[in-house]
């Protein structure tokens, strides 16, 4: 099983639907939904969030979700995250690139402190590990399917 036993990863399960034969989709995960789709220039409806954009809301999330994990383990009270995020799209296939975040934390702690706790976040976090380690995604099931109309 390599480096890490079935017992210490942990699985998330997600959705997505397009609905009403748009482009717009609904997306769940467990019982919360968002809505997902392209700009309206890009031929979607512009009611959601496009892929990219949920991309690098996940990586805000991740850093936010982490502060408070990690300032919980030092016990420092974290009372408000600023994290802002931008990227590029390009090269052949097009991917994410040039992606840079800042994070500003206030919390009852000292400055150092404080940038500690940034640095070791950007250190642990999920998301960022999953990226900069190049997770495998892998297609395993395709087909085609027709549904009812009535």
């Amino acid at each position: 099983m390599g480096l890490l036993s079935r017992r210490s990863l942990s699985k998330t399960v997600a959705h997505v639907r397009t609905a009403h034969e748009s482009p717009t989709a609904i997306g769940w995960a467990g019982n919360r939904t968002l809505t997902i789709d392209r700009s309206s220039d890009a031929g979607g409806m512009g009611l959601g969030y496009n892929g990219g954009e949920l991309l690098f809301l996940a990586i805000g999330a991740c850093h936010t979700n982490d502060l408070f994990r990690e300032a919980s383990k030092r016990g420092i009270s974290v009372k408000s995250v600023q994290v802002d995020l931008e990227g590029e799209w390009g090269g052949d296939p097009v991917r994410a690139q040039n992606v840079v975040f800042s994070a500003k934390v206030e919390a009852d702690a000292g400055e150092n402190e404080i940038m500690e706790l940034i640095r070791q976040t950007d250190q642990v976090a999920e998301i960022h590990n999953s990226l900069r380690m190049g997770t495998q995604v892998t297609l395993t099931d395709a087909k085609p399917f027709k549904t009812k109309k009535q």
